[in-house]
């Protein structure tokens, strides 16, 4: 690879917890936040008020006025791991389809045309030979730009045309919900005690927005209990740290393997909910009824399907922002997400 004359930048993919490198190399894209705020430069001033430091908000400018077109860009996770190398695309964009990437706001976004991607075999160096810090920074590592001159890139490569992105889900409301339920077969008691229990799982939803992190027994017990017990289970089928899975759900009694039918695992507000699929499906492991599992902070939930051997991501939503799809994961919203979590589900 000649990067010869070349400005190169190292790209952050998320942290040690949330990790979001697979919707980047999808989507053709490179991305940072806080994005709430809108467009840089307007975001500026308002989230100098809402007190971010001013080495975030540079770090912001810098990802907005400095990358340009064409400078090589390595995507990292942490500071020896990279993912993805590859050059930018046209000019800086604020694109609202990234607001909800896992719970980061990420709608600073910049093209780009991966070269080499390492989603599947990435390339790990010597820890430190990266920098930590901002998420948009200068790559200087001999090391690394000793690799990126080894690497070997068809020259087709470099004519490939970035995908087409996906718009953001349309918002929806509780009522459009409702009905959406009901034509499913969902029983009128549990939509009315879903309506009725709303307002106040997301009045305390927003409330725990920038207030002390609450453990996860206190998300399972003040969030995702009410919500699931407002969409029909009885508290005989839910059984609260359960064999060391955070809520386990039953289709019938007794509490037994044949008869787990969700796995539900809860994280600490503020972290990867998703990240969390892996240890749902492994206390899954082994009980043939469990077809669903489910994932969440409390403020946001994924629900995923088993299919064949794995579990897949059907449907995502978040309490604060109610959406009829996130087309950044290719899956729905809060209306099959809440579908997909009650009884009756089939």
């Amino acid at each position: 690879m000649n990067i010869e004359n070349k400005k190169i930048w190292q790209q952050a993919c998320g942290d040690t917890d949330r990790n979001y490198s697979r919707i980047c190399l999808k989507w053709d894209v490179i991305l940072n936040g806080p994005g709430y705020a809108g467009k840089y430069p307007e975001c500026d001033g308002i989230l100098k008020e809402d007190g971010w430091t001013s080495k975030k908000r540079t770090d912001i400018r810098r990802f907005a006025e400095q990358m340009k077109d064409e400078d090589i860009v390595v995507l990292r996770l942490g500071t020896g791991t990279v993912l993805g190398v590859g050059q930018i695309i046209g000019e800086y964009e604020w694109l609202e389809c990234f607001g909800d990437v896992d719970g980061w706001d990420l709608q600073h976004v910049r093209r780009v045309n991966w070269l080499w991607k390492g989603i599947d075999s990435p390339k790990y160096f010597d820890t430190y030979a990266l920098k930590q810090g901002d998420t948009t920074q200068e790559m200087t590592s001999k090391i690394v730009k000793d690799w990126l001159v080894q690497l070997e890139i068809p020259e087709e490569k470099y004519d490939r045309k970035p995908v087409k992105l996906p718009k953001e889900g349309r918002l929806i409301d509780q009522n459009e919900i409702a009905e959406y339920l009901f034509e499913q077969g969902i029983s009128s008691n549990s939509i009315e005690n879903l309506t009725k229990e709303f307002d106040e799982l997301r009045r305390i939803a927003k409330w725990y927005l920038g207030k002390e992190t609450p453990s996860e027994f206190e998300t399972v017990s003040y969030l995702v209990v009410p919500i699931l017990r407002a969409l029909g289970w009885t508290p005989q089928k839910m059984a609260i740290e359960w064999h060391n899975v955070d809520l386990a759900l039953f289709d019938q009694l007794p509490r037994k393997d044949d008869n787990l039918s969700v796995v539900v695992e809860a994280k600490r507000k503020g972290n990867s909910c998703l990240s969390a699929k892996s240890q749902a499906q492994g206390y899954a492991q082994g009980k043939g009824n469990c077809k669903r599992l489910i994932v969440t902070d409390g403020l946001r939930y994924g629900t995923y399907i088993k299919d064949g051997n794995e579990y897949k991501l059907k449907a995502y939503f978040n309490l604060t922002d109610l959406r009829e799809s996130y087309p950044i994961y290719e899956c729905l919203g809060i209306k099959e997400a809440l579908r997909i979590m009650t009884p009756e589900w089939k």
